[in-house]
């Protein structure tokens, strides 16, 4: 006898409706599954079996073949098992097949008939959205994560057990049904802030004008100077996030496995720090089935490199594409994946291998050489993409003993929307949001400058051997600083401090 089930596989970001047919023959006892299948798939029959036995079913002493359509795509993960021991149930007239008809089902199998949870559950609930059937069932750990789609409902169960009850009974249970909005004010909140941070003006302005035009920033100092502590505070001081990039940013973690949030919603910034030691499809995303990497789980957040000159090389220069168009392309030989990676690249350096290079009180003992081939590890290249260079001295102790907080990053935050509330109106349709996106039309049209201005330009290209990226950075940064200062022109104020955000490029590239 043959039944059918229905699930949803992932491919990428998105999730596609999986048919699931099970033909229960006569024949030498066995199972064997049909349709790409991966590992974790293949193993699911033995899973299957003993959830079947010990929920108290019977297992049936015949040949069993399951087939997943569509049947050209590779399938990957645990989340099928629910469909196809409730697939077999039917197909052996232990439960009427006709239940199965109007409901999708996600859920990993324990050996007891447990459901447990899966991945990219937020991203399926989007698809279910879209079809007919719009009832989803799945383990109780993923139940949020689906009901905050308001299109579908979702019904959160514990055992193989309990969903066969409840489909011989669906009125015994209510959908899970949430409200978005609370649930995003709870968890809009962060721990730290920027009145911890003693001292270090010059780098918290820096900071504030990387936010306000999404520039990309990279400090310079010693260790302990603070350039850590710095860098975490960053999504502080972005504006809130809206419904749309929550769910997006929601999706890429579910997606990924990284969602631990039990409301199902991420309502603040990402921060990710990764290790320098991470490969390069680690940090871009890949894999045999691509999977978002490190840029893309950082995706309308902040991207921490610290140590940069540590990383591995080639990791480092596949940036180089992210930064410039917030998107990953990954190919493969069946299929083309685009990840999103619209993040802040934040990095941290020593000036030289032991640290001490600018240290007015340490002695540095690198000679020049070492210095150079320690800095040298960053490519000219990936340098041009991040706007502003800064140094982060050691702070005095006269700043760290002072007992009056410092600027709140909610006073910071302020000023920041303001910032981008004149680039949102600026841009209006152009497709871009803030001063960094800005394309050579745009920068043209909106970064005009006067005799003064432009002749500031004009030396710092001479005597700094500026690339025309590095121009261009200029502009945009000079845009950002007239924003936050609310000026609608660029004046030369504007433009000497954006220059001097650049001025180490002379010291780290000669």
């Amino acid at each position: 006898m043959i039944s059918k089930t229905y699930s949803f596989g992932l491919l990428g970001l998105d999730a596609y409706p999986v048919e699931i047919e099970i033909d229960v023959a006569r024949g030498l006892p066995a199972i064997n599954l049909v349709g790409l299948a991966d590992t974790a798939i293949k193993e699911s029959k033995e899973r299957v079996r003993s959830a079947i036995k010990n929920s108290g079913f019977q297992w049936p002493a015949q040949r069993i073949t399951v087939n997943l359509s569509p049947s050209d795509v590779k399938k990957e993960g645990a989340c099928f098992d629910l469909a196809i021991a409730l697939g077999i149930l039917a197909a052996t007239e232990q439960i009427n097949k006709d239940l199965l008809k109007n409901y999708s089902f996600l859920g990993e199998l324990s050996l007891g008939g447990q459901l447990r949870p899966v991945h990219g559950v937020l991203t399926i609930s989007l698809a279910l959205a879209k079809l007919p059937i719009k009832n989803l069932i799945l383990p109780e750990e993923n139940a949020k994560e689906a009901a905050i789609i308001p299109e579908i409902s979702a019904w959160p169960l514990k055992s193989l057990k309990e969903v066969v009850q409840f489909l011989a009974d669906p009125g015994s249970r209510q959908p899970l049904k949430l409200e978005i909005n609370p649930i995003l004010k709870n968890n809009a909140n962060y721990a730290l802030d920027f009145s911890e941070v003693k001292g270090q003006y010059f780098a918290k302005r820096a900071l504030e004008v990387a936010v306000s035009g999404g520039h990309n920033i990279l400090m310079i100092g010693p260790p302990g100077s603070g350039k850590t502590m710095l860098a975490k505070r960053i999504p502080t001081i972005m504006p809130d996030l809206s419904l749309a990039e929550t769910l997006e940013i929601t999706k890429i973690h579910s997606v990924a496995g990284t969602l631990l949030n039990k409301d199902g919603l991420i309502g603040t910034r990402p921060f990710r720090s990764p290790h320098h030691s991470i490969s390069d499809v680690a940090l871009i995303g890949g894999g045999s089935i691509p999977k978002p990497g490190e840029i893309s789980l950082a995706h309308y957040g902040v991207l921490f490199l610290d140590e940069l000159p540590e990383f591995n090389r080639k990791a480092l220069e596949a940036l180089r594409q992210p930064l410039e168009d917030n998107l990953i392309c990954i190919s493969r030989v069946k299929k083309t994946l685009i990840f999103p990676a619209c993040f802040i690249l934040a990095a941290a350096l020593n000036p030289c291998p032991c640290g001490n290079y600018f240290s007015p009180e340490k002695t540095c003992h690198c000679n020049p050489a070492k210095i150079r081939n320690y800095l040298g590890k960053i490519s000219g290249p990936l340098l041009d993409r991040i706007d502003l260079h800064i140094e982060t001295p050691q702070a005095k102790y006269r700043e760290l003993s002072d007992k009056q907080d410092a600027e709140s990053s909610q006073v910071i935050k302020k000023r920041v929307e303001g910032a981008r509330a004149i680039q949102q109106k600026r841009f209006g349709s152009a497709g871009i949001f803030y001063n960094a996106q800005m394309s050579n039309k745009l920068i043209r049209e909106h970064c005009v400058l006067d005799k003064e201005a432009q002749e500031l330009v004009r030396m710092a290209i001479t005597e700094l051997a500026l690339s025309a990226r590095a121009y261009n950075k200029i502009l945009k940064v000079g845009r950002t600083i007239s924003d936050l200062a609310g000026s609608e022109q660029i004046h030369a104020e504007h433009i000497a401090e954006a220059i001097q955000y650049r001025s180490l490029d002379r010291a780290f590239l000669t």
